[in-house]
């Protein structure tokens, strides 16, 4: 049960850790991780060589950007419809069920969220909620329709859109897909163990989240590019962006045509199982 779009992870300066490709090992779903050529002996001592994708340049100091763009467009030279893109510094995806968060240890979460949104003529980016926004008692939709999608993204390769930017390019990209008229959907029911910003060395922690004001550059940059929906404000002593999505509520999913939904649930073999504490993972 693997998904049936290619997975991507960008890596640079985390060979050694290597969280989501670790993880995406466990479960048995098939990557490539995209590094920069100077970083390539180290990689190639711990993973795979075959699941290693080169970039033809290095060190730009524009963060993630340009790989992000090399991934779209490899990912469309091989004749694929959408890609994943995901982030390296993720610990593993789950299920939410029954208002539990259950670690899984193969790919069925995107498989399953390939198959919804394929539901859909007009769904063009979606992924997984970190495990940490979602409240142990809280009680929360399956998705969240027309917001942003981090660290883990599923894309429609024919849109017309690009990364740019240097600074919140996830959410500078949903937001324009979604004044595009199309919709994004963010999943509670899976969920993604995403590290937090500046937790881990490597990636853009040395070469981007070093200006050193609070990161207001941050929340700037978004504003500079979306300043009709966008407002800049200080928070727990550094500055964050602060975006009103309710403008997109008029987005709405579109079903596509003679499209039938089976009745009943279908959980794709999912079971509850007893818990390995030793390993995290169902068995």
């Amino acid at each position: 049960m693997n998904p049936k779009y290619p997975v991507y992870i960008i890596s640079k300066g985390r060979w050694e850790s290597r969280l989501t490709s670790k993880s995406l090992e466990k479960m048995g779903v098939p990557y490539h991780i995209v590094i920069e050529p100077q970083e390539y002996d180290q990689y190639a001592e711990v993973i795979d060589e075959k699941k290693i994708l080169t970039l033809p340049f290095s060190n730009l100091g524009k963060g993630g950007i340009p790989a992000r763009n090399w991934v779209w467009k490899h990912s469309k030279s091989i004749g694929a419809e959408r890609h994943w893109i995901l982030d390296d510094n993720i610990d593993g995806f789950g299920r939410l069920n029954h208002n539990r968060k259950i670690m899984v240890d193969n790919g069925v979460v995107f498989k399953v969220i390939e198959d919804f949104i394929e539901r859909y003529e007009n769904v063009a980016i979606t992924g997984m909620h970190y495990d940490y926004f979602i409240p142990r008692k809280a009680k929360l939709p399956p998705y969240y329709l027309n917001t942003r999608v981090y660290s883990n993204l599923l894309i429609k390769n024919d849109l017309n859109f690009r990364w740019r930017g240097k600074y919140n390019e996830d959410t500078d990209l949903c937001l324009r897909v979604l004044k595009a008229g199309w919709c994004t959907v963010l999943f509670n029911a899976f969920i993604c163990y995403k590290t937090p910003t500046l937790i881990m060395k490597g990636g853009n922690t040395d070469s981007v989240y070093i200006d050193g004001d609070n990161r207001y550059k941050f929340a700037e940059s978004l504003y500079n590019q979306h300043p009709d929906i966008v407002t800049i404000v200080e928070r727990y002593g550094r500055y964050h962006h602060e975006v009103d999505y309710s403008g997109f509520k008029r987005n709405k999913l579109i079903r596509k045509p003679g499209l039938e939904i089976p009745e009943g649930i279908n959980n794709y073999g999912m079971v509850l199982k007893k818990i390995d504490r030793k390993s995290r993972f169902i068995k």
